[in-house]
């Protein structure tokens, strides 16, 4: 039987499998980032979405990466949470 991750190994070997791979990572920390600031704050989803006077479904589906946030509701969660939103730019070639 073959393992998922030999399937992926050989699959990053493809430049567009790779380049779709390293995208989705960008979007998979953005989602993780927001759970930490959720849990660091000790709220559930329906807390949290109370807080952002918005609903806990859209708070579920930014959390799966369903819907991508505008910076508006990057803004609500930040307060919610009691963070602080930091947005940068970086060069392109940095890692």
């Amino acid at each position: 039987m073959t393992k998922v991750k030999d399937l992926h190994r050989g699959w990053m070997k493809n430049p567009k499998y790779k380049a779709e791979y390293e995208t989705l990572g960008k979007e998979f920390q953005l989602v993780r980032t927001l759970i930490e600031a959720r849990t660091r704050a000790g709220l559930s989803q329906t807390q949290l979405a109370r807080r952002m006077k918005t609903s806990q479904s859209y708070v579920a589906r930014l959390e799966s990466g369903q819907v991508k946030p505008s910076t508006a509701a990057l803004e609500r969660l930040a307060k919610a949470t009691g963070s602080r939103l930091k947005i940068t730019f970086e060069p392109a070639d940095a890692r």
